[in-house]
Protein backbone atom coordinates (compact mmCIF):
# COMPACT_ATOMS: atom_id res chain seq x y z
CA UNK A 1 0.00 0.00 0.00
CA UNK A 2 1.16 3.58 -0.99
CA UNK A 3 1.29 6.32 1.10
CA UNK A 4 1.31 9.83 0.12
CA UNK A 5 1.41 12.78 2.29
CA UNK A 6 -0.12 15.71 1.44
CA UNK A 7 -0.51 19.13 3.09
CA UNK A 8 -1.09 22.78 2.20
CA UNK A 9 1.57 25.29 3.38
CA UNK A 10 1.44 29.30 2.92
CA UNK A 11 4.39 31.17 1.52
CA UNK A 12 4.62 33.83 4.08
CA UNK A 13 6.12 37.56 4.09
CA UNK A 14 9.18 36.21 6.13
CA UNK A 15 9.87 33.66 3.16
CA UNK A 16 10.09 35.79 0.01
CA UNK A 17 12.94 38.19 -0.83
CA UNK A 18 13.25 41.34 -2.48
CA UNK A 19 11.99 40.09 -5.61
CA UNK A 20 8.81 38.34 -3.95
CA UNK A 21 10.53 35.19 -4.71
CA UNK A 22 10.83 32.67 -1.76
CA UNK A 23 14.27 32.01 -1.08
CA UNK A 24 15.81 28.41 -1.15
CA UNK A 25 16.00 28.35 2.22
CA UNK A 26 12.23 28.96 2.42
CA UNK A 27 11.67 26.05 -0.31
CA UNK A 28 13.35 23.63 1.76
CA UNK A 29 11.32 25.11 5.01
CA UNK A 30 8.23 24.04 3.19
CA UNK A 31 9.70 20.49 2.57
CA UNK A 32 11.22 20.24 6.20
CA UNK A 33 7.89 21.14 7.32
CA UNK A 34 5.80 18.52 4.94
CA UNK A 35 8.25 15.77 5.93
CA UNK A 36 7.97 16.16 9.60
CA UNK A 37 4.15 16.42 9.15
CA UNK A 38 4.65 13.10 7.33
CA UNK A 39 6.69 11.87 9.61
CA UNK A 40 4.32 12.19 12.53
CA UNK A 41 1.78 10.54 10.84
CA UNK A 42 3.74 7.30 9.80
CA UNK A 43 4.94 7.58 13.68
CA UNK A 44 8.86 7.61 12.83
CA UNK A 45 8.92 11.51 14.01
CA UNK A 46 12.39 12.88 15.62
CA UNK A 47 11.10 11.66 19.54
CA UNK A 48 9.76 8.63 18.32
CA UNK A 49 12.94 7.40 16.45
CA UNK A 50 14.90 9.19 19.39
CA UNK A 51 12.87 7.15 21.94
CA UNK A 52 12.62 3.71 19.99
CA UNK A 53 15.91 3.47 18.15
CA UNK A 54 18.27 5.81 19.48
CA UNK A 55 18.81 7.78 16.24
CA UNK A 56 18.24 11.35 15.53
CA UNK A 57 17.32 12.03 11.61
CA UNK A 58 19.85 13.91 9.44
CA UNK A 59 19.02 15.25 5.88
CA UNK A 60 22.61 14.51 3.98
CA UNK A 61 21.29 15.98 0.18
CA UNK A 62 18.63 17.98 -0.78
CA UNK A 63 17.57 18.41 -4.50
CA UNK A 64 14.91 21.35 -5.91
CA UNK A 65 13.47 22.77 -9.44
CA UNK A 66 11.01 24.50 -9.70
CA UNK A 67 8.94 25.75 -12.94
CA UNK A 68 8.16 29.31 -11.73
CA UNK A 69 9.02 31.34 -8.45
CA UNK A 70 6.89 30.84 -5.29
CA UNK A 71 5.93 33.64 -4.18
CA UNK A 72 4.24 35.40 -1.01
CA UNK A 73 0.43 34.24 0.21
CA UNK A 74 0.60 31.69 -2.77
CA UNK A 75 -0.83 28.42 -1.14
CA UNK A 76 1.16 25.65 -1.81
CA UNK A 77 0.03 21.63 -1.83
CA UNK A 78 2.98 19.33 -1.24
CA UNK A 79 2.80 15.88 -1.87
CA UNK A 80 5.43 13.69 -0.46
CA UNK A 81 6.52 10.10 0.07
CA UNK A 82 9.33 7.77 0.38
CA UNK A 83 10.80 5.25 -1.35
CA UNK A 84 11.29 2.70 1.50
CA UNK A 85 15.02 2.03 2.89
CA UNK A 86 17.14 -0.34 1.69
CA UNK A 87 20.60 0.53 2.81
CA UNK A 88 21.74 3.41 4.72
CA UNK A 89 19.55 5.92 3.94
CA UNK A 90 15.97 7.05 2.48
CA UNK A 91 14.91 9.03 -0.42
CA UNK A 92 11.85 11.20 0.29
CA UNK A 93 10.17 12.60 -2.93
CA UNK A 94 8.24 15.62 -2.56
CA UNK A 95 5.83 17.44 -5.28
CA UNK A 96 4.63 21.30 -5.80
CA UNK A 97 1.12 22.38 -6.81
CA UNK A 98 -0.06 25.91 -6.91
CA UNK A 99 -3.52 26.32 -8.02
CA UNK A 100 -3.84 22.54 -8.52
CA UNK A 101 -1.13 23.32 -11.04
CA UNK A 102 2.01 21.15 -10.92
CA UNK A 103 5.25 23.49 -10.38
CA UNK A 104 7.91 21.74 -9.16
CA UNK A 105 9.62 18.93 -7.11
CA UNK A 106 11.97 17.87 -4.79
CA UNK A 107 14.05 14.74 -3.86
CA UNK A 108 16.09 14.17 -0.20
CA UNK A 109 17.97 11.90 0.98
CA UNK A 110 17.76 11.12 4.90
CA UNK A 111 19.96 8.87 7.29
CA UNK A 112 19.23 7.68 10.59
CA UNK A 113 22.29 8.46 12.62
CA UNK A 114 22.79 7.34 16.60
CA UNK A 115 22.60 10.03 19.00
CA UNK A 116 25.34 8.67 21.01
CA UNK A 117 28.00 7.13 18.48
CA UNK A 118 26.62 9.22 15.48
CA UNK A 119 26.92 5.89 13.23
CA UNK A 120 24.74 4.95 10.98
CA UNK A 121 21.21 2.86 11.54
CA UNK A 122 19.99 0.96 8.43
CA UNK A 123 17.10 1.97 7.59
CA UNK A 124 15.54 -1.67 6.61
CA UNK A 125 15.57 -1.92 10.69
CA UNK A 126 12.84 0.77 11.15
CA UNK A 127 9.60 -1.33 10.66
CA UNK A 128 7.28 1.77 10.42
CA UNK A 129 8.56 1.80 6.62
CA UNK A 130 7.61 -1.60 6.12
CA UNK A 131 4.88 -1.16 3.44
CA UNK A 132 4.43 2.66 3.35
CA UNK A 133 6.61 3.92 0.66
CA UNK A 134 5.54 6.06 -1.75
CA UNK A 135 4.39 3.04 -4.75
CA UNK A 136 4.03 4.17 -8.02
CA UNK A 137 4.78 8.01 -7.07
CA UNK A 138 8.24 6.89 -6.64
CA UNK A 139 10.76 8.77 -8.59
CA UNK A 140 13.97 7.53 -10.47
CA UNK A 141 16.06 10.65 -9.75
CA UNK A 142 19.15 9.50 -7.93
CA UNK A 143 21.13 12.29 -6.32
CA UNK A 144 25.13 12.07 -6.77
CA UNK A 145 27.30 14.70 -5.49
CA UNK A 146 26.64 18.41 -6.51
CA UNK A 147 28.94 19.48 -9.56
CA UNK A 148 31.46 22.14 -8.14
CA UNK A 149 34.45 23.96 -10.01
CA UNK A 150 37.65 23.40 -9.59
CA UNK A 151 38.52 26.83 -8.44
CA UNK A 152 36.58 29.46 -7.09
CA UNK A 153 36.49 33.47 -7.62
CA UNK A 154 35.42 34.92 -3.73
CA UNK A 155 35.26 34.15 -0.38
CA UNK A 156 33.55 35.47 2.79
CA UNK A 157 33.29 34.49 6.43
CA UNK A 158 30.05 33.52 8.22
CA UNK A 159 29.57 33.11 11.74
CA UNK A 160 26.85 30.72 12.97
CA UNK A 161 25.19 31.43 16.00
CA UNK A 162 22.41 30.52 18.27
CA UNK A 163 19.35 31.49 15.79
CA UNK A 164 20.91 28.80 13.11
CA UNK A 165 20.43 26.10 15.56
CA UNK A 166 17.86 23.62 16.01
CA UNK A 167 16.56 20.78 18.17
CA UNK A 168 19.49 18.37 17.52
CA UNK A 169 21.82 21.26 18.42
CA UNK A 170 23.41 21.66 15.45
CA UNK A 171 22.54 24.10 12.20
CA UNK A 172 19.20 23.65 10.76
CA UNK A 173 19.83 22.31 7.40
CA UNK A 174 17.31 25.09 5.45
CA UNK A 175 20.43 27.74 6.99
CA UNK A 176 23.07 26.82 4.55
CA UNK A 177 21.14 27.76 1.53
CA UNK A 178 20.88 31.45 3.05
CA UNK A 179 24.40 31.09 3.67
CA UNK A 180 25.29 30.17 -0.01
CA UNK A 181 22.50 32.81 -1.27
CA UNK A 182 24.46 35.78 0.55
CA UNK A 183 27.97 35.06 0.20
CA UNK A 184 27.09 34.84 -3.75
CA UNK A 185 25.09 38.09 -3.48
CA UNK A 186 21.62 37.30 -5.17
CA UNK A 187 19.87 40.60 -4.57
CA UNK A 188 22.15 41.73 -7.40
CA UNK A 189 20.38 39.23 -9.67
CA UNK A 190 17.66 42.05 -10.33
CA UNK A 191 14.08 40.87 -11.62
CA UNK A 192 14.37 39.06 -14.87
CA UNK A 193 15.79 35.91 -13.01
CA UNK A 194 14.87 33.26 -10.94
CA UNK A 195 16.25 30.37 -8.81
CA UNK A 196 15.32 27.66 -11.18
CA UNK A 197 17.02 24.43 -9.41
CA UNK A 198 19.74 24.43 -6.78
CA UNK A 199 21.18 21.17 -4.37
CA UNK A 200 22.74 21.04 -1.39
CA UNK A 201 25.31 18.27 -0.08
CA UNK A 202 25.92 18.50 3.99
CA UNK A 203 29.00 17.17 4.25
CA UNK A 204 29.62 17.49 8.01
CA UNK A 205 27.59 18.90 10.79
CA UNK A 206 27.68 22.66 12.47
CA UNK A 207 27.45 24.50 15.53
CA UNK A 208 26.82 27.57 17.24
CA UNK A 209 29.94 29.49 17.74
CA UNK A 210 31.87 28.56 14.32
CA UNK A 211 32.86 30.76 11.70
CA UNK A 212 32.77 29.11 8.10
CA UNK A 213 34.29 30.05 5.29
CA UNK A 214 31.80 30.24 2.11
CA UNK A 215 33.96 30.27 -1.06
CA UNK A 216 31.67 31.05 -4.19
CA UNK A 217 31.67 31.17 -8.22
CA UNK A 218 30.18 31.93 -11.38
CA UNK A 219 29.71 30.28 -14.72
CA UNK A 220 26.84 31.96 -16.59
CA UNK A 221 23.34 31.14 -14.52
CA UNK A 222 24.81 28.11 -12.74
CA UNK A 223 26.35 29.77 -9.52
CA UNK A 224 28.78 27.59 -6.43
CA UNK A 225 29.22 27.94 -3.03
CA UNK A 226 30.92 25.79 -0.83
CA UNK A 227 31.23 26.11 3.30
CA UNK A 228 34.78 25.39 5.21
CA UNK A 229 35.40 25.20 8.75
CA UNK A 230 37.94 26.77 10.77
CA UNK A 231 39.75 23.47 11.00
CA UNK A 232 39.80 23.28 6.75
CA UNK A 233 36.97 20.77 6.88
CA UNK A 234 34.17 20.72 4.26
CA UNK A 235 30.80 21.56 5.55
CA UNK A 236 28.71 22.00 2.31
CA UNK A 237 28.77 22.03 -1.28
CA UNK A 238 26.27 24.64 -3.20
CA UNK A 239 24.89 24.52 -6.79
CA UNK A 240 22.23 26.72 -7.82
CA UNK A 241 21.19 27.20 -11.39
CA UNK A 242 19.18 30.33 -12.57
CA UNK A 243 16.46 31.17 -15.51
CA UNK A 244 14.61 33.50 -17.06
CA UNK A 245 11.14 34.09 -15.86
Amino acid sequence: MSVIYQTELRVDSRDVDLFNQARPSAVLGLMQEAATQAALDLKVDGPRILKKYGCLWMVTRNWVELEAPLRWDDRITVETWHRGGMGASVYRDFEFFRDGKYVGQATSIWAMVQAKERKVLPIKRVEEFAGTDGGERIKSIKLRGARMPETFDGSEPRYLGYSDTDLNGHVNNVHYADYACDALHLERLGRGKYVRAFQIDYVSECRAGETLRIDTAARGDELFAQGVGEDGVKRFDFDLTLADL
